[in-house]
């Protein structure tokens, strides 16, 4: 990936940061990073998600076996489920006698998730300081959100959609390596396919497009523009507190988007934003096994050095009833090819589809239309290719894999903090590169659609 790409993406602050007028908090670094100086010095909120998903898709025709697109996350045990996917409460403020120049986020999660699954369903998520005291660069430090996409950027509960696209759940909603060597596991015949977190193999929870480090940030508006920053340092270890290597990861953002209206705030501004992001990190992974004592474990502690770098460029307009959305994610190393493949390597280290220094690209786009205050339709076309340029299987064959999804959205509101989404998915997965019926298709073939629906309420 282009250092000099990143480099400019961290540099292009320098070129607003120049103008006066500050901008208010209508995107996301400063939705979820600053408070308005006449904010309270305690704020509880929080928001419930009730989910049931069905999944049609059919098993492997020759042993009945399930791979994990076919069953509901994040236990990956069932096609037909109720979860309470997500409980979160926190709070914000304003710090008492800081005249609005420090502000915290704490937020915590309860629900059955890639956060809580692995550690007894809870977890806190987010837990910074904000300070404030130099113009055009606001501080923020702790655990929060990574800036990056829009999609992993959005709150949750203002998104359309139940699941995120294929290429932010594979390339950008991370899945750390296990502390030690575990092998990958093997679809299992019928339903749960495996026992304990069904075909899980890691055994941390997901990244949440979270990290822990400090970050410079901050907006500016010049003639109807608003132009954004932010650069951040992370541990690049997700939602645990602690750094595992010493290596940092690096950060960047920048956009500028075109005000079209002085009416709607926050996540409902109309406008149309362009923005760049890129992040670049590294990772230990072992992938070698020596069971020196005969008890099964790995007595081996030697883990690789891996490159993580992920990049992207997107716009998005919002002006009611009309909004369109779309995004470029480009990724190198550490390529996520399924939660029961711990080793990141497809085919079990005998060539082809190693994702440790494999490539890949995705993209979506969206488009939306909202008749009045009650209903919103959406819909979605996301892809991903994934492991771009595989070196390929011992057959010849390349082991890059094509993701193709089509989903429908409807959304009622209820009030204005309690909304009823409804989801309708069709996705077409392929490896291009063997036959039907061979290979990595023999899997693949039979994934089908899957309904969603979802209650979201917000306190």
């Amino acid at each position: 990936m282009s250092r000099t790409i990143h480099i400019a993406v961290c540099s292009f602050f320098l070129i607003v940061f120049g103008y006066a007028q500050h901008a208010g908090a209508a995107n996301w670094q400063l939705l979820q990073g600053s408070e308005p100086a006449s904010a309270g010095k305690l704020r509880i909120w929080g928001f419930v998600q009730g989910s049931y998903q069905k999944d049609f898709s059919d098993p492997k025709a020759s042993s009945g076996a399930f791979v994990p697109p076919k069953l509901i996350g994040p236990d990956l045990r069932s096609q037909d489920e109720f979860n309470i996917v997500r409980a979160k409460v926190g709070a914000r403020g304003v710090a008492p006698l800081s005249e609005g120049k420090i502000n915290y986020f704490l937020l915590t999660e309860l629900g059955n998730n890639g956060v809580t699954a692995a550690i007894d369903n809870r977890h806190v998520t987010d837990a910074s300081i904000t300070l404030n005291y130099i113009a055009g660069m606001r501080v923020r430090l702790g655990l929060f959100k990574t800036p990056g996409s829009e999609e992993a950027q959005q709150a949750i509960h203002t998104s359309s959609w139940v699941n995120f696209t294929t290429a932010t759940n594979q390339l950008l909603l991370e899945r750390f390596p296990n502390k030690s060597y575990t092998a990958n596991a093997q679809p299992g015949d019928g339903i749960p396919p495996i026992s304990g977190r069904g075909l899980v193999r890691f055994d941390k929870s997901v990244g949440a497009f979270r990290d822990v480090g400090i970050q410079l940030f901050d907006g500016f508006q010049v003639n109807g523009w608003e132009y954004s920053y932010a650069l951040m340092v992370g541990n690049g270890n997700g939602l645990d507190f602690s750094d595992v290597d010493d290596r940092k990861d690096v950060y960047a953002y920048v956009s500028a988007e075109k005000l079209l209206s002085v009416k709607g705030k926050g996540a409902f501004r109309p406008g149309v934003k362009f923005y760049a992001w890129t992040v670049r990190g590294k990772r230990l992974l072992d992938n070698s096994f020596a069971d020196l004592n005969g008890d099964g474990l790995d007595d081996n502690y030697d883990p690789g050095v891996y490159d993580r770098d992920r990049m992207g460029v997107g716009i998005k307009y919002l002006k009611k009833p009309y909004k369109f959305e779309a995004e470029l994610i480009k990724a190198e190393g550490m390529i996520f090819v399924g939660p029961h493949k711990p080793t990141f390597d497809q085919n079990g280290g005998t060539g082809g589809g190693d994702g440790t220094r494999g490539k890949a690209t995705g993209w979506y786009f969206s488009a939306g239309f909202e008749p009045g205050l009650q209903w919103k339709f959406n819909i979605r076309y996301d892809v991903l290719k994934r492991l771009e340029g595989d070196r390929g299987h011992p057959s010849g064959n390349s082991m890059e894999s094509h993701w193709k999804t089509v989903t429908a959205s409807a959304q009622f509101y209820f009030a204005k903090k309690t909304h009823l989404k409804v989801n309708y998915t069709s996705p077409k997965v392929s490896t291009p590169g063997f036959s039907s019926g061979t290979g990595p298709n023999t899997n693949m073939e039979g994934i089908s659609n899957r309904v969603s629906v979802q209650i979201t309420h917000v306190f």
